[in-house]
């Protein structure tokens, strides 16, 4: 049962379908180092007077406790 609305799965998905193998392979790539530096840049927000390697200890603290990593 999905009770949130997606109004653009329809679009999103003829969209994905148009892509080649390539294509999508890459947007993953891209999709994925986005929310990596996204994740740093909270982490950066959150904790503004730790120094970078601090910072990099956190997240890889963080990446470690995630059970679908795929590496």
């Amino acid at each position: 049962m999905d009770i949130k609305e997606r109004p653009n799965r329809k679009l999103y998905t003829q969209t994905l379908r148009r892509m080649s193998a390539e294509q999508r392979l890459l947007k993953s790539f891209e999709l994925s180092e986005f929310s990596k530096e996204l994740f740093l840049h909270g982490l950066h927000s959150r904790f503004p007077e730790l120094s970078e390697a601090a910072i990099k200890r956190i997240y890889l603290e963080r990446l470690d406790k995630c059970h679908n990593r795929n590496y």
